[in-house]
């Protein structure tokens, strides 16, 4: 273990002085999380009134979600290993300042050029600053205690974030206007960022200034671009489509390539140690597959809320709410309390397995459904699980990496998340729309009133949302065998052997404090 891992708990720098202020640093990179994941959900509110407004084309539209996650799932590798290159801090202030700055711009857009534009930027310096963001709390935070308490409130902000966007795009899209869901950002960013420049300092001798892999940027980029642009054409366009096909080809080649470069290259942007590692590997292949349920989940539901029961986007919004708590009190109460006392395996993979019996209720959804006797219970139970599972995740998926890899492995998480969003967006989607139109032309023929027929419209969308939430209840409990099978570190003050490759040793904690290099 080498001496930067046995340091003193909360003694980031060089000298073993305490950072005192990596409390009031939580603050304001909670903050900066908090903007990004709602920037996730809250343009989706907003979608149908800047369409009108900005004259989009329906066969345009998507654009406006399919820029930013491009851009942003795309660059995220660089993004992390910039922040490792240029300081964690500078990373994350200017990737704040360019959000702002993009988001000022889709605000004030005035055509559907300046619209995509905006979005697109907006994933660029969206790329820049997650990553940042979690690596610093990766360095900043080593006692366990802290750690938990830390990675408990992050958790909570990135699993319940999403949901709040959809109450705060609600509102201000229903009493203000649509643009206010890009500018609300501004104040975000800039409080966040001066925050940043005045409290947050970076741990000594943290950086890695190896030269910049340009042939391993290129191959990430263009590769992760090419799977998650061939995930949302899937959505729209079909699976056989002869692009969506050809994007899945090209991605899968640009891929390999790029890990067969970095198996080679001195100083690779990925570092194979950190994913080829059993405890991370198997964080971010169940981290992705639970995404890919919680996307699918959000969208399904906002859409069976306000059409199917008629909800408005306000009250859409506030119906997600036993979801944020669920979340919030998992995050913080359940695992936060538990990280440092039980296995991160024994938080993961029960906490996947509530969620799945959250979205196990929710498939007995109908048109008539009760709320609080089928959504309450099932988004309570799916928040509550996802809670739980999160913040050990995300703790662990950044636990034992060296300083100067933390950059990475950050990028590595909301790599795996991103991914996940876009193959259940059009996964769960194509499922859904195959088993409504399935139902519709079964059941239509009988229809001979125009309310008959509507109603066996509804009742079609419902027969695709619980079809595809079957489906979501599969991948659950898949991500829970994977995190109870691969992840097999112990709880702070235990040794764990079975580890593989070079980062084996990350899985071994020999002392109370969870080591962030070796």
């Amino acid at each position: 273990m080498s001496e930067t891992a046995s340091k003193a708990p909360g003694k980031p720098d060089a000298n073993g002085v305490p950072d005192t202020n990596r409390w009031k640093a939580l603050v304001f990179i909670a903050l900066a999380q908090l903007m990004v994941v709602l920037d996730a959900t809250i343009v989706n509110i907003a979608l149908p009134s800047a369409q009108q407004d900005l004259g989009i084309s329906d066969g345009n539209r998507q654009w406006v979600v399919t820029a930013y996650a491009l851009a942003f799932g795309g660059l995220l590798l660089f993004g992390g290993r910039i922040a490792d290159l240029w300081g964690r801090k500078r990373a994350f202030v200017l990737g704040l300042g360019g959000f702002a700055a993009a988001s000022a711009l889709g605000g004030a857009a005035t055509n559907e050029a300046m619209m995509f534009g905006a979005r697109a930027l907006q994933g660029v310096f969206g790329a820049l600053l997650a990553p940042a963001a979690l690596s610093l709390l990766a360095v900043m935070f080593t006692d366990g205690k802290e750690r938990a308490k830390a990675f408990g409130i992050y958790g909570a902000i990135a699993g319940g974030g999403g949901a709040v966007g959809l109450i705060l795009g609600g509102f201000l899209t229903e009493y203000l206007n649509w643009r206010w869901t890009f500018f609300v950002n501004i104040p975000f960013a800039v409080v966040a960022a001066i925050g940043a420049y005045f409290v947050i300092r970076e741990p000594q001798g943290s950086r890695n200034r190896s030269p910049l892999d340009i042939p391993g940027v290129v191959l990430s980029t263009l590769g992760l671009v090419a799977l998650v642009y061939g995930f949302t054409r899937a959505e729209s366009e079909g699976w056989g489509d002869s692009l969506t096909v050809g994007m899945f080809v090209a991605s899968a080649v640009l891929l390999l390539a790029f890990v067969v470069v970095e198996s080679r290259v001195k100083a690779p942007l990925l570092p194979l140690r950190v994913v080829t590692e059993r405890n991370r590997g198997g964080v971010y292949l169940s981290l992705g597959l639970a995404i890919i349920a919680m996307f699918g989940l959000f969208l399904f539901l906002t859409y069976y809320l306000q059409i199917v029961q008629n909800y408005s986007p306000v009250k859409t919004g506030f119906a997600f709410l036993p979801m944020i708590v669920g979340m919030i009190t998992g995050s913080t109460q359940i695992g936060a309390r538990l990280m440092t006392r039980v296995a991160p395996r024994l938080l993961m993979g029960p906490g996947f397995l509530v969620a799945a019996l959250g979205m196990l209720i929710l498939t007995r959804l109908g048109v008539g459904t009760s709320y609080t006797a089928v959504l309450l219970p099932g988004m309570l139970l799916l928040g509550l699980g996802m809670g739980t599972a999160f913040m050990p995740a995300m703790s662990l998926a950044t636990q034992g990496v060296e300083p100067r890899d933390s950059g990475v492995a950050s990028a590595m998480v909301n790599t795996s998340q991103q991914v996940g969003g876009a193959i259940g967006t059009a996964l769960l989607n194509t499922i859904a729309a195959s088993a409504t139109t399935s139902y519709v032309a079964d059941h239509l023929g009988g229809a001979t009133s125009r309310s008959q027929q509507r109603l066996v419209q509804l009742e079609g969308m419902v027969q695709g949302y619980t079809s595809a939430i079957w489906f979501a209840v599969g991948i659950l409990v898949a991500a829970a065998a994977i995190a109870l099978t691969f992840v097999n570190a112990g709880r702070p003050g235990t040794t764990v052997t079975g580890s593989s490759g070079e980062g084996a040793g990350a899985a071994q904690e020999e002392m109370p404090v969870p080591a962030i290099a070796h």
